[in-house]
């Protein structure tokens, strides 16, 4: 087993950013050495305040057992870091991984990321603005994913929950958030640039609104976009892996959630070369 933490700001014009690699030294046993494997970068929630725990390791010791090489991404919130610096660190940790893919034994084809909600904010707006972030960064990033999961996102401003963006914003002026459209409305970002989604929430989450997801998959199917799409009926908001070990105030009828970690995996699959 290999776990290290990378300080971003070693490598790129970032305040801050940690990245926690949790990864399998040696994927297989004889005859497989140079065998490699896709790899997911977690964006936990937490509306930008905070960092959530159980959208962390949680999350990347589900997908390591599946297959993937995990890395947990601590970024700035706010006050301490002002957008696009959130941005431009989950740009950063994409590259980082790439370039660095050798090293931990990954496909550097098959990159991936999973956010939750205001995490899930952040991972849609690299994946509407991936081919924009270079140029705010000042450098070049390769940063595009291959695929991402959003897990109860907080996508735009139409369907409520704007204090995400509030937060995410609160140092700029109102005249000033106007030119940050493709932050508080990510839908309206979408092109046939954006890669591919996995997208899940639940009817019930009284804190982002399953239409943020709605709405997201809506624009990814004007454009051509491949998705796929889960509601679940039951549930509430910050559903993590959706176990009862993870999440004890699990309503009744609610285990049908779990069941998107392997339904991510295998869509993600769709895009990888190795066979699992």
């Amino acid at each position: 087993m290999k776990t290290n933490v990378i300080e971003l700001k070693q490598y790129y014009p970032v305040k801050g950013g940690t990245l926690k690699c949790i990864a399998m030294e040696t994927p297989w046993s004889d005859g497989h050495e140079n065998w490699k494997r896709p790899a997911v970068i977690i964006a936990p929630g937490g509306g930008y305040t905070h960092i959530s725990k159980r959208e962390s390791d949680p999350i990347a010791l589900a997908f390591l057992a599946k297959g993937f090489q995990a890395f947990i991404l601590t970024y700035l919130c706010t006050p301490a870091g002002r957008y696009p610096e959130q941005l431009i660190e989950i740009a950063s940790a994409v590259d980082y991984v790439k370039k660095h893919a050798e090293e931990y034994s990954v496909n550097p084809n098959e990159v991936f990321v999973i956010g939750f909600s205001a995490g899930g904010h952040l991972t849609a707006n690299l994946a509407v603005e991936h081919q924009n972030v270079s140029q705010k960064a000042g450098v070049a990033l390769d940063c595009k994913p291959t695929a991402v999961c959003l897990s109860y996102a907080a996508i735009t401003e139409k369907a409520g929950c704007e204090r995400v963006q509030n937060v995410l914003l609160a140092d700029y002026s109102e005249g000033e958030r106007e030119s940050f459209k493709a932050v508080r409305y990510i839908d309206e970002a979408v092109s046939e640039q954006t890669p591919p989604s996995f997208i899940w929430a639940t009817a019930k989450d009284n804190v982002v609104d399953c239409q943020h997801s709605l709405l997201y998959a809506t624009a990814l199917a004007k454009n051509g976009v491949p998705f796929e799409l889960h509601i679940y009926p039951e549930g509430g908001h910050g559903r993590s892996t959706g176990s009862y070990e993870v999440v004890l105030n699990m309503p009744e009828h609610a285990e049908r959630i779990s069941q998107w970690t392997e339904n991510c995996a295998q869509f993600f699959r769709m895009y990888c070369e190795e066979k699992f």
